[in-house]
Parts: C-alpha cells; structure tokens; sequence
C-alpha cells in the first residue's frame, strides 16, 4: 500500500496536509505504525489550517446553523403564543411536543456517519483518497444545509401544525450538524490539529451566538413578540450555507481533473509538464512513493 497517499490528509493543494490518516492494511502493523508516525510526519501548521478556505466556510457553516438553532429555541414561546392566540393549553402541548422530540435525537445521530462512510468507501477506479474523502463530506454538507434552511422556512410559516414538522427537522438538523462537523475536520485536516481546530470552531461559533442577545430583545420589545421578521431574516442567512458545500465540490472536482490530466501520457517532450508542476497533487500517478 501507498504509505505516502495514505498519510496525506485532503487539504490537497490548498494545504497540502499531511500525517491525517492511518493506514488500513492487511497487517495490523502497518496500521500501528501509521498511528504512531501520523504525529512526526511533516505537517502544515495550524495557522495554516485556520487560513484556509476549508475552515472559513466551514466556520461559516456551522456558526449560522448554530445560530439558527438556538434563536428558534430562545423564540419558540413566543412563536407559540402567536400562533395560539395566547391559548395556554396549547402552547403546554405544542412545547411538550418539542421536548419529547428532542429524545429522539440519538436515533438520527448515526444517518450522517452512514452517509459519509457508505461514500468514502466506494473509491472510483484510479481515483486518489483526497478526491474520495471530499466526495464522500460534499453530501453530508449539502444535507445538512438542505435541512436547516427547510427548517428555517417551517419555522417562518405561521401555521400551527406545520411546527411538528419544525421540531422533527430541528432534531434531525442538529444531529447531522454536530456529527458532519467532527467528521470535516478528521477527514480534510491533519489529525496533529484536530484537537486545536475542533475546539477553536467552536469558541468562534459561541461568539457569533452572541447575536441572538440583541435578537431577542428585538423580538420581545420593537416586535411585540413576534418573530417572523427574525424568521425571514434567519433563512436568507442559511442561504449561505451552501457556500461550504459548494467550494468542496469545486475543490473536489479540481483535483479529479488534475488527477485525469496526470494520467494521460506525455508527449515526446522532456519539459511537457515543466509549467504544471506547481498545480499537480501531491501523488500524481508515477511520482516516486514509498510503500510498504
């Protein structure tokens, strides 16, 4: 096996990343030794990681779906109270629906782990493992995206039982954005930073939470209460989720058709790829590899 594509994590030719990835073998030795070397090869540093594209989009991905989340919590009660005309008893029965959804969580949060590994396990034919590891996010990102912005326009409709349909995409949402994230960051960053980044995203996501504050207060005192505006707002933001899960694509489909060009035979020329050589992925087929 490829120790060197192996030990590459996807950051490709953004970063360049290595030492992400233990090597899946025949022999649990080669995986063992991958393990402990993951850490010593070198690595791109994490000021690098932090100013990339990957982790700026995909702060942004995660802190507006955050935000989302805990702005329709924060302003579900006066939604309710809205919508019932103040009627206590069903602003009781509607909040004790969104309670006992919430224990439903544990039964989504393995469908976005399933839905990465069923992709990252069905490599194409000649096809690097950065291409298969972006494949395999660019569903769970667009997914998850999907599925906020489909709840936020739930949560804007001011119809009162379209609002379990609200509850059980919230649920569902919020499991595939705390499963998709750690899964990001394993898969395209060097797992020397992971520990760094994952804790980072979310220090800089809890900042952005601060927003709901002065939210809240628009709601409660200029809005009498009502959110819908907030609402509207909300799922114009979640438009730009999409980003992420499109510059991946993008990423992805970059590095296939690089991998392509490499393929083809050169012509009789000794200098044929002197001008790409720049461009080219870490692992270009005939590069020189070390394998084990």
């Amino acid at each position: 096996m490829n120790m060197g594509n192996t030990q590459r994590g996807t950051i490709g030719l953004e970063l360049g990343g290595e030492g992400r990835k233990d090597v899946i073998s025949e022999g649990g030795s080669t995986q063992q030794l991958a393990l402990q070397t993951a850490c010593s090869l070198p690595v791109h540093s994490f000021k690098q990681c932090v100013l990339s594209w990957f982790f700026l989009w995909h702060l942004v991905w995660l802190s507006v779906m955050i935000l989302r989340h805990y702005l329709f919590i924060a302003t579900l009660n006066p939604m309710l109270t809205q919508l019932t005309e103040g009627d206590p008893a069903q602003v009781s029965h509607y909040t004790n629906a969104f309670a006992y959804t919430q224990l439903c969580g544990i039964l989504c949060a393995i469908w976005n782990g399933l839905i990465i590994d069923r992709y990252n396990g069905t490599r194409q034919a000649g096809e690097m493992e950065e291409e298969s590891n972006l494949r395999s996010v660019v569903l769970s990102l667009f997914l998850t995206a999907l599925q906020c912005l489909l709840f936020s326009i739930c949560a804007t409709i001011p119809v009162l039982p379209l609002q379990y349909l609200t509850f059980v995409l919230q649920v569902v949402n919020r499991a595939f954005i705390f499963g998709g994230n750690v899964a990001f960051i394993s898969i395209v960053f060097p797992v020397c930073h992971f520990g760094k980044l994952f804790g980072l995203l979310f220090v800089l996501s809890t900042l952005v939470l601060l927003l709901q504050f002065p939210c809240i207060i628009l709601v409660n005192e200029v809005l009498d209460g009502d959110p819908l505006y907030i609402n509207i707002a909300l799922c114009i933001l979640c438009l730009a989720t999409f980003i992420h899960p499109a510059y991946v694509y993008i990423r992805w489909c970059r590095l296939a058709n690089q991998r392509r060009r490499s393929a083809q035979p050169p012509p009789n020329d000794e200098n044929a790829f002197s001008g790409d050589n720049e461009d080219q992925p870490q692992d270009v087929p005939g590069s020189p590899t070390k394998d084990t």
